[in-house]
Parts: structure tokens; C-alpha cells; sequence
């Protein structure tokens, strides 16, 4: 990517990282950015592809900051570890977190194929530690996808809950709620 079309992804992240993915259009990264509305279409063929570029990205500063955690051998404190970084973004980063997550789009990955053809980034991450705590015989031997997505849908349902309102505690008090509802679906898993 060159240096226009990473300026005008950088300003078009600002913009949803401030207001969501619905205030990005092409006229205002182009005024943001002091270039004309078609300076952008030499770079991105259309809005959606502008904002599958800032996905993309999103979810590759997920998994590079999940894969930069030191390697530990205990399963349960790598699951701490992931769990913390994933609430880290989810509650630091909501616009960003709803737009990779749970906004409808284009070019979205899909489960089952998606998911089980390595296809996320950061379920990739969470399946491999599960798979690792299979491997420890931490965890029971089984699928390891179905398992993964149960545990991504309790997380993503319950940040929800909380961004929405739904669950009324003071941010460390819902942290500690989701380590130990996590912590409850590990357990009936393991070996």
C-alpha cells in the first residue's frame, strides 16, 4: 500500500474509531485527508473496499497483539492472557470492535467454512489455544471448533450486554464476570 492509500485508511479508521463505520464515507476522508473524493477511487474501488482494508487491518492488530504475549505452557493462564487482550479491545476500541465483529459486511468470514479453513485471524488464535489445552490434556479431546465458537459467542454476547447496558457493574466487576463464565464453559470441558 502506498503512502496516500495508507493516509487515507488511517484517516477513515479515526473516523470510525471515533464515530463508527457508518460516519466513514468516501467525501469526508477525502476532505479530511485535503485530497478530491476520486483520489480515493484510484485507491479503493469503493467505500466497502476502503473499510475491508480497515477490517483487515483490525483484525491483524488483534492476532499481532495476541501473538506478541510470551508463549506460557499453563493453559489457564493463557486463556487469561487472550481473554484479557480480547476485553481490552472490545471495551477500548467499541466502534472498531462492533465494525470487525458484529457489523454486517461484506466479505465477513462465515462460520463453519471460514472459521475451520483458518480463515480468522483471531479465531484462529483461540482455537489454537484450546487445541493446546487439548493437547495438555487439559481439556477433553474433541472438535475444537465448535468449542471455540461457543466461547467467542459468550464473549462477543456478553460485551454486548454490557456496552448496551444490560449488565449493570463497573468495568473490572464485568471483566471478573466474563473470566468466570469463560472459566464455567472451560470447566465442563475439561479432561
Amino acid at each position: 500500500m502506498n503512502a496516500t492509500a495508507a493516509r487515507l485508511v488511517q484517516i477513515a479508521r479515526e473516523i470510525l474509531l471515533a464515530e463508527g463505520a457508518a460516519a466513514v464515507s468516501m467525501r469526508r476522508v477525502a476532505t479530511a485527508a485535503g485530497v478530491t473524493p476520486m483520489t480515493i477511487y484510484r485507491h479503493f474501488a469503493n467505500r466497502e473496499a476502503l473499510l475491508a482494508t480497515i477490517a483487515e487491518a483490525g483484525f491483524a492488530e488483534i492476532a499481532e497483539r495476541w501473538a506478541a504475549r510470551p508463549a506460557v505452557a499453563d493453559f489457564d493462564t493463557r486463556v487469561t492472557e487472550l481473554l484479557d487482550d480480547h476485553l481490552d479491545f472490545a471495551l477500548g476500541q467499541p466502534h472498531l470492535y462492533d465494525f470487525v465483529f458484529t457489523d454486517p459486511r461484506e466479505g465477513a468470514r462465515r462460520w463453519p467454512d471460514d472459521f475451520r479453513a483458518g480463515g480468522s485471524p483471531s479465531m484462529n488464535l483461540v482455537a489454537g489455544a484450546l487445541t493446546d489445552g487439548i493437547r495438555q490434556g487439559v481439556l477433553r479431546d474433541q472438535d475444537v471448533w465448535p468449542l471455540a465458537l461457543t466461547v467467542a459467542a459468550l464473549i462477543h454476547g456478553l460485551v454486548q450486554l454490557f456496552r448496551g447496558g444490560r449488565i449493570d457493574l463497573p468495568e473490572p466487576d464485568f471483566r471478573a464476570l466474563v473470566h468466570q463464565l469463560v472459566g464455567k464453559v472451560l470447566d465442563g470441558n475439561r479432561a
